[in-house]
């Protein structure tokens, strides 16, 4: 349960598997599972504001080059692209694993 601004509580959905086979695997510590949930969820909520982390990253010069070029004709500074890039990444399903 999440409270609202209200103090009252509100419920959010859950989905649910129906029956064991639909599960990834043995579920013995869904730590992981739930810690990567509720990280996405906190990451989701456009009301939250989170702290920035400055990073370094070696990128080909021609690849940023093309990259802040494309970002500069859709009116979007390419950094805030970048972190568009990150969040749409995190909500594509996974592939199969082999």
């Amino acid at each position: 349960m999440v409270k609202n601004k209200g103090g009252s509580k509100k419920s959010r959905p859950m989905q649910h598997a129906k029956t064991p086979d639909e599960l990834p695997g043995p579920m013995e510590d869904i730590t992981p599972i739930v810690d990567f949930l509720e990280m996405f969820r906190e990451l989701s909520d456009p009301r939250a504001r989170h702290p920035q982390k400055l990073i370094s990253l070696k990128v080909p010069e021609p690849l940023l080059a093309a990259f802040r070029f494309k970002a500069e004709q859709q009116g979007v500074p390419y950094q805030t692209m970048i972190k568009r890039l990150m969040v749409e990444w995190l909500k594509s399903p996974a592939p199969a694993s082999r």
